[in-house]
């Protein structure tokens, strides 16, 4: 189901040869879908970060006859329903995108080879590294929580600064031939550094972000893209965090052990008291 607003432009944007400045001006489109028909070439420029010309560029280069072309596109394919929402607060009404997001991504797994395939990468490094800084760390340490429970050497990479490549150079070292990496904006340069290094070290990186066209996709060499909702002060993720999730799925159906592992540590777990039933 690809219907929501970031979708929508998704589609639209797949299959073109963008420049680096098209693909900036794609990533803030999707970041700001619900918004983006309403905008102008300049207000979209300013958000953007680049010149008007080169939004007026990037809609030619879509297949417009210029920006207005591509606005008018844009309003003619919003659906009904967003007119039905504007009587909600922004509670009602960041939920009502969050659960848009959600859809998106479900449509996205219809076809599961990339998660399968990642979940292969992931499950075949030993050790797996797992890097997520700023907002994205809390999803990094909760996808390593979880794996730990199946994985048999999982390394987490929350903490930034000239430490980093040495922890990727010791995963590497260690064995390690993937990465995990979540990003989410707004986007670290030391986290696209970092990929860049880690591919350089001869790592296969697996990226979650919230768009195909993130700085971070550059860098990976398989990147799943999950949403963030845009609508309050701080942007929501519970997109990326289920995807999360769902590569943990992958993996461990890779780990034939992985079973037994969970079995271990609830047998642990009981004889510890660990949890209050």
């Amino acid at each position: 189901m690809s219907d929501s607003p970031a979708g929508r432009l998704q589609a639209l944007f797949e299959g073109h040869r963008l420049t680096p400045t098209q693909r900036r001006i794609a990533h803030c489109m999707v970041r700001r879908a619900g918004d983006v028909p309403f905008l102008s070439s300049v207000e979209l420029a300013e958000l953007a970060g680049v010149s008007q010309p080169s939004v007026t560029r990037f809609a030619v280069a879509l297949g417009f006859d210029g920006y207005p072309a591509l606005r008018k596109h844009l309003r003619e394919s919003m659906p009904a329903a967003a007119e039905e929402t504007s009587g909600l607060n922004e509670y009602q009404q960041a939920v009502l995108a969050e659960i848009e997001n959600l859809q998106h991504l479900a449509g996205l797994l219809a076809d599961p080879a990339p998660v399968e395939r990642a979940g292969r990468l992931l499950a075949g490094s030993r050790p797996l590294p797992v890097l997520g800084l700023r907002a994205a760390s809390s999803q990094a340490r909760g996808f390593a929580y979880f794996a730990a429970k199946v994985h048999p050497d999982v390394r987490l990479l929350d903490e930034g600064g000239s430490m980093l490549t040495d922890r990727v150079d010791a995963a590497v070292r260690a064995g390690a031939t993937a990465l995990l990496c979540f990003a989410l904006p707004r986007h670290p340069r030391e986290v696209v550094e970092a990929l860049e290094y880690a591919r350089k070290a001869g790592l296969t990186v697996v990226t979650v972000a919230e768009s195909a066209f993130a700085p971070v996709a550059a860098h990976s060499d398989l990147l799943i893209p999950a949403a963030v909702g845009t609508g309050l002060a701080f942007d929501t993720a519970c997109a990326p965090m289920l995807l999360g999730r769902v590569l943990l799925e992958a993996m461990a159906d890779e780990l034939p052990d992985a079973q037994a592992r969970l079995e271990e540590f609830d047998t642990k777990a009981a004889a510890r008291g660990l949890f209050v039933e």
